[in-house]
């Protein structure tokens, strides 16, 4: 049985990924410090025995007994919000929890995939983005320290693969949604699902004509897989290229939840992107890969999960506590 480390595997891209690859007859040890991650999204695997879970953060020292075949470094705070309370933390594992990581894939012979993603482009002067696109990015705005401590990850990864021969995948993924997001974590999904839940106004930030791409969850685990598996060691973007601007994705979402909410407008953050479109050609020629879940149908199902919250849960303001990971 070929076993696989999972970092963030009580994330949300994390925990999907451990079905997957427990489904795939693969052994899966998921890794998580639960910062941003939650036990709730893995629990239904605790009773296998082909998965274990390790509460460890991976900017200090990783060890796994045993045979290593593959890593997926998973581990990342993900929305805006995270990364601008917990600025030190995403810098540390984009960097020493990569070093630490690379380092373990080195020593166990392992093949390591990276998480990269479509940040590393910044507010992209190039439309749609290729892989060969440098960016765009403020290293010292407010989204610096995730999109740096994304690009720095990029580039510690290739060094370990030219200079130490690790067998290296790097994904740059784009917008991803689905069952697990988390409600309140600054991103548009679950901010407009559970603002028309709570029967709030939709937020718009700006006037609503940037851009995103959004990729449903299945789509997105699906290129990662093929990617793991595929013999290309630099990076791919994996994401929906079906762009559609902010103002009539809030159209989609009061039409989707029958609700009948207005729209709100206000000032666009620092350097929030305003366009977002992947150029997934790559992906199509490596991998055969393009998604196949249509927006209509996947942010259905993503509202169905967001229903099924308790009212506790959607009345929540806050997700997250990080005041015993701020040292």
């Amino acid at each position: 049985m070929k076993r696989i480390l999972i970092t963030g595997a009580a994330g949300f891209l994390g925990s999907h990924l451990s079905d997957r690859f427990i489904k795939e007859g693969y052994y899966v040890i998921g890794m998580d410090n639960l910062i941003t991650g939650d036990l709730k999204n893995i629990e239904h695997l605790f009773k296998l025995k082909n998965f274990e879970f390790y509460h460890h953060d991976v900017t200090k020292f990783v060890n796994i007994p045993g045979q290593l075949d593959y890593i997926l470094h998973f581990a990342s705070p993900a929305s805006p919000i995270d990364y601008l309370k917990i600025p030190i933390q995403t810098l540390k594992v984009g960097s020493l929890g990569t070093h630490n990581l690379l380092g373990l894939a080195r020593v166990k012979k392992a093949r390591i995939l990276i998480a990269s993603t479509s940040e590393v482009y910044g507010d992209p002067l190039v439309h749609p983005q290729t892989e060969d696109y440098y960016g765009n990015v403020n290293t010292i705005g407010p989204r610096g320290v995730y999109d740096e401590a994304k690009r720095f990850q990029e580039s510690i990864t290739m060094a370990y693969h030219t200079f130490h021969g690790v067998e290296t995948r790097i994904v740059r993924i784009f917008n991803t949604y689905g069952p697990r997001m988390r409600l309140n974590d600054g991103r548009v999904i679950p901010a407009f699902i559970g603002q028309a839940l709570r029967g709030e106004d939709l937020t718009i930030f700006g006037d609503g004509s940037q851009t995103r791409s959004f990729c449903y969850v299945d789509d997105q685990v699906e290129g990662i897989y093929r990617l793991l598996h595929s013999d290309y060691p630099y990076p791919v973007n994996i994401g929906n290229p079906d762009e559609i601007s902010i103002k009539d994705f809030a159209e989609e979402i009061i039409k989707l939840t029958g609700t009948s909410q207005k729209v709100v407008y206000h000032p666009l953050p620092v350097n929030d992107p305003l366009q977002r479109q992947p150029d997934i050609s790559k992906a199509k020629a490596l991998l055969d890969w393009e998604p196949r879940v249509k927006r209509a149908e996947g942010m259905k199902i993503t509202y169905e999960y967001f229903k099924s919250l308790s009212s506790e849960e959607l009345m929540k303001e806050e997700h997250k506590d990080f005041s015993g990971f701020i040292h």
